[in-house]
């Protein structure tokens, strides 16, 4: 997130008012001037509530997959609007780096499974559920 927002600062910085109005920047720019301020294409700003954390293997990792696929589209979809190689060779790296995450993470989540109890369907985690009761579903 921060490489793409230097990119936007880069990119913006010098722009004329005039540009500004015409690119439809203007609204961003009022509030934020050129600076970085990390938000998505409709204008709703990040916010750590974002982050997903279950504290269970499985599901953690399975939304850490989703999210690189989700970061890889979204630099496919920028490589896709624009053509300037100042732009295109950083989210090119991105790209590579989301789907280089993707594999690791894929790696544990296979690792996790192997160590789990195979004889559940589910795959539960024996070590968080320590009363009797749970160990019987």
């Amino acid at each position: 997130m921060e490489i793409i927002g230097a990119i936007m600062h880069q990119l913006t910085r010098c722009m004329s008012p005039e540009q500004i109005k015409e690119s439809g920047f203007d609204g961003y720019f009022v509030n934020h001037t050129a600076g970085v301020f990390p938000c998505d294409t409709s204008g709703v700003p990040f916010d750590t509530k974002y982050i997903a954390s279950t504290g269970d293997v499985l599901a953690d990792l399975n939304e850490d997959l989703a999210a690189e696929q989700k970061a890889r589209l979204t630099y496919d979809n920028i490589l896709r609007l624009v053509d300037d190689p100042d732009v295109c060779d950083p989210i090119k790296f991105l790209r590579e780096r989301e789907l280089v995450h993707y594999q690791r993470f894929g790696d544990a989540l296979r690792i996790a499974q192997d160590n789990m109890n195979y004889k559940n369907f589910y795959g539960y985690n024996p070590a968080f559920d320590r009363n009797q009761n749970l160990k019987n579903r």
